[in-house]
């Protein structure tokens, strides 16, 4: 099973630390956050991962080289130019097989094989891993016809979505909707795969989720990641986890 990992965004939204830093490199206890995504991937048996690497990417190469120490296999790509979140896929060689594609910069107890077998069963061409989260609004909202008539009027709603995860599963048929180094976004990619009649469906994930994009998200993952390690870190367990792994089962999947 492969794994492709986007690491090569400026970070910008993360300033000050992604002054020195690229955003994956930025630490989370005594590891960086793409250290813990690569060990999860590894405790669920995803052993060859590809990092589309851009933004200081020599510090990246420099820090998991060929990825041996965490007894997996890493190459690079690198964009010349920024290619968005899905045009980096169209450097990746050799993806003939169902892969995985996701952010470098997210922590999560998602079960990459539960997602795995969730898309192979489906049959869809991707399938996005999605958590469901609420939107304030603190204002009254009003509900007004064509006609200017009040029709509602409703005080500080609550709205409820299924939002990305930033975690997908793709069939290597995607490939053949982007062009080669041309910049590509993936909310882009999906609607034009959705127009060109592809099956696209959603996995629902109800556990911990956070993506590492602004300061108060730092923050925030810096004061839950002790209490979390466990999940994230689920290879740490001597015995059965809280995932319900075993050390044995700490292998990489058919195809590696």
């Amino acid at each position: 099973m492969r794994a492709v990992i986007l690491a090569g965004g400026k970070g910008t939204r993360l300033a000050p630390y992604t002054a020195v830093l690229p955003k994956p490199l930025v630490p989370l206890g005594d590891m960086p956050i793409l250290e813990i995504l690569i060990r999860r991937l590894r405790h669920y048996g995803i052993c060859d991962m590809t990092l589309a690497v851009g933004h200081l990417a020599q510090l990246i190469m420099a820090y998991f080289a060929d990825g041996a120490r965490y007894g997996v296999n890493i190459t690079y790509v690198r964009e010349e130019q920024p290619l968005g979140t899905a045009g980096p896929l169209s450097l990746v060689p050799g993806l003939d097989d169902t892969f995985l594609l996701m952010n470098g910069d997210l922590l999560t107890s998602l079960d990459c094989r539960d997602l795995i077998d969730f898309h192979r069963r489906s049959g869809a061409s991707v399938t996005v891993a999605t958590c469901r989260r609420s939107v304030n609004i603190d204002l009254g909202v009003l509900v007004v016809d064509s006609d200017g008539l009040v029709r509602d009027y409703i005080e500080k709603p609550v709205q409820q979505h299924d939002v990305s995860m930033g975690i997908y599963a793709f069939e290597p048929r995607v490939l053949d909707h982007i062009k080669p180094a041309c910049r590509l976004d993936l909310p882009d990619l999906i609607l034009r795969l959705l127009g060109r009649g592809e099956k696209v469906c959603a996995y629902r994930f109800d556990g911990y989720w956070l993506d590492v994009g602004r300061p108060e998200d730092y923050s925030r993952a810096i004061e839950e990641f002790d209490r979390m390690r466990g999940q994230l870190l689920p290879e740490l367990t001597a015995s059965s986890n809280t995932l319900g792994f075993r050390p044995e089962d700490n292998k990489c999947l058919p195809g590696d």
